[in-house]
């Protein structure tokens, strides 16, 4: 399959999720070798689930499918750009390109702003309500030095450093 293709696969699934009533109008596919490895969309009002949008679903479909938490050598296809948790599960999960249909912009004019949350990493204070406070570190960090004392634990930095 070449790249739109996939992409008109992606849209129709992003389609196939609003007109079932599973969630925002979000369609993604993971593609190893040409081939679609996972195929799903937004299923946040299906599920309950916040975190349901599309490349998240198709990220751990695809992990499962592999039998692999890495998928630097696949490729994240979405009909939308996306928003800040899904570009941190595509980067946590090595992917290292991106192909998206609908702007940032265009998400936010039918109501899916994810510019506050730009906001809030960029100026570190707090956007509705939201407040991020250090507590506990001292108590905290051993549970960091028993990771870092482990010599059997498989490494997962996506950075591979």
């Amino acid at each position: 399959m070449n790249d739109e293709e996939i992409m008109r696969k992606c849209i129709e699934e992003a389609i196939k999720g609003v007109k079932n009533g599973e969630g925002g109008p979000f369609g993604a596919a993971i593609v190893k070798d040409h081939e679609i490895i996972a195929l799903g969309h937004n299923t946040v009002i299906k599920d309950n689930d916040p975190t349901a949008h599309g490349e998240v679903n198709v990220i751990r479909a695809a992990c499962e499918k592999l039998g692999t938490f890495q998928l630097d050598d696949c490729i994240i296809y979405t009909s939308a750009e996306p928003c800040p948790m899904c570009l941190s599960a595509i980067m946590w999960a090595g992917i290292k390109k991106v192909y998206f249909g609908c702007s940032a912009e265009d998400t936010e004019k039918i109501g899916f702003a994810d510019k506050f949350i730009y906001d809030f990493l960029r100026n570190e204070k707090p956007i509705n309500g939201l407040e991020v406070i250090p507590l506990l570190r001292e108590e905290s960090l051993k549970a960091f030095n028993v990771w870092s004392g482990k010599t059997d634990k498989i490494d997962y930095d996506p950075r591979g450093i």
